[in-house]
């Protein structure tokens, strides 16, 4: 099968290479998809996109009138993608449902202890000779509450390495997650009953209307004054403008992101010598209590591994019509 992959970073070049060429004919694109780029798909009966690419319903009647019948996603989300206007195209789409729990839920918990032991403060002193300790004290991880807001495969993961550091762990999943419950002592509640008790609060829930800016003043007044908040999910789940407040007032001691809202014009590309436009994302850089990185919770061997393994048993079951359980339908 001919296959348009759009988005090629190089951090993940290798690992597609190695598992799709010589099984496909792939074309590499650096550039996202979208209208302007979409027209590049000419010729190939797949196209492969990255979680910042643009799906929309313009894009995806581009795609369609150009003869692509195939949507290979490589990622576990797609709120990205116009699920309805693909069906309407007879456009089929792919998903890869996960790739690595234990990237994400190690990073967040990198997140939570770089936070906490002010470590990127701590190196940038040291690299100016400046030894001093003031400013730069933590807390025990040990015996504190951390409340997880969502324990699928992810926040299973993390639960466990919370449990690992000896802390109480407050959970909130429609779904009760029974061996979090006797092994790790994971116990469930309400939401506001773990935003009240929690010293760290995590989100690993998939973004829906549903769970859209969850995290809002609302819920955050409710927070133990001072907690740290943790977001690797995804970054509409809190209303950023919220956060700043809190932040502002202290209601918020600790804010750690890998995900943004107005991501899609910024991650994923270096900007290091323009004018950042974003005044919102330079007002968060500007606090000393907040840690942003730039969508990486995912970035391991293994996961980029996984993904293009994944790709490829998407790309062959849609050339060979078997159906998978990764096809993603309305």
């Amino acid at each position: 099968m001919k296959v348009a992959v759009f988005s090629t970073h190089r951090f993940e070049r290798e690992y597609l290479e190695k598992t799709l060429d010589g099984k496909h004919d792939t074309k590499y694109i650096n550039s996202p998809l979208s209208i302007e780029t979409a027209s590049l798909a000419e010729g190939y009966e797949a196209v492969s996109i990255f979680v910042s690419d643009n799906a929309s319903t313009a894009v995806l009647q581009i795609l369609g009138k150009i003869g692509v019948k195939f949507l290979v996603l490589r990622s576990a989300g797609y709120n990205h993608v116009d699920l309805e206007a693909a069906k309407k195209l007879n456009i089929k789409v792919a998903r890869v449902p996960e790739y690595s729990p234990y990237a994400v839920a190690e990073h967040t918990a990198g997140l939570m202890l770089a936070l906490n032991r002010k470590l990127i403060r701590s190196h940038n002193r040291v690299m100016e000779q400046n030894f001093s300790l003031d400013g730069l004290v933590g807390f025990d991880m040990h015996e504190k509450t951390v409340g997880i807001i969502g324990t699928g495969k992810i926040g299973s993961v993390v639960t466990k390495i919370m449990n690992g550091f000896g802390c109480r762990i407050l959970a909130f999943d429609k779904i009760e997650n029974h061996e979090l419950k006797n092994k790790y002592g994971a116990l469930y509640t309400d939401c506001e009953t773990l935003c009240r008790e929690s010293d760290i609060i995590t989100l690993h829930v998939p973004l829906t209307l549903e769970t859209k800016y969850l995290i809002d003043k609302s819920f955050i007044s409710k927070m133990k004054k001072g907690a740290m908040l943790i977001n690797t999910s995804r970054g509409a789940l809190v209303c950023t403008k919220d956060i700043i407040d809190a932040l502002k007032n202290g209601q918020i001691g600790y804010f750690g992101m890998d995900v943004y809202e107005e991501e899609e014009h910024l991650f994923f590309e270096d900007h290091s010598e323009d004018i950042l436009q974003d005044e919102t994302i330079a007002l968060l850089m500007a606090f000393k209590n907040v840690l942003v990185t730039g969508h990486q919770a995912f970035l391991t061997k293994e996961a980029l591994r996984n993904i293009a393994v994944t790709t490829l048993q998407n790309l062959d079951c849609f050339e060979n019509g078997i159906k998978t359980n990764n096809e993603l339908l309305v």
